[in-house]
């Protein structure tokens, strides 16, 4: 079985997130999606319109999704890796370069973003509507 994780937020969930989450499941057979904990959130300085709780049941929805675990800190990808037994990590473009140190464990892939979707966009639209 070829394991797939990546890792996100998925605060405000979009038709991008989907196509994501759609073509990482298409990497494998099994897809691991690491939701940022509140806690971890707060750390990089972001803020979730939702709790985890609940964006954990929102992805063990979507049928791409094979299983959910907390992403605490940065570093534990490469324990992810390693205790998950996983062949591919895909992340967006956006981070493209930033975890290529991984590919000693595994296949790294950076999937092109959804056009003209974002959750920065759509707080950033929400909050015009309101103002």
């Amino acid at each position: 079985m070829k394991k797939v994780i990546t890792y996100g937020t998925f605060d405000l969930l979009h038709y991008g997130h989907i196509l994501l989450l759609q073509r990482a499941k298409e990497l494998g057979d099994y897809l691991i999606v690491a939701l940022s904990t509140d806690q971890f959130n707060r750390l990089k300085g972001k803020d979730a319109y939702f709790t985890y709780e609940e964006r954990r049941m929102m992805l063990e929805a979507i049928k791409y999704v094979d299983l959910v675990i907390p992403e605490e800190n940065w570093e534990q990808k490469q324990t992810d890796i390693k205790h998950w037994k996983v062949d591919t990590f895909v992340m967006g473009d956006d981070w493209k370069g930033k975890f290529d140190e991984l590919s000693i464990h595994c296949n790294v892939i950076y999937l092109s973003r959804t056009p003209d979707i974002s959750t920065t966009s759509i707080k950033s639209s929400l909050q015009a509507i309101t103002q």
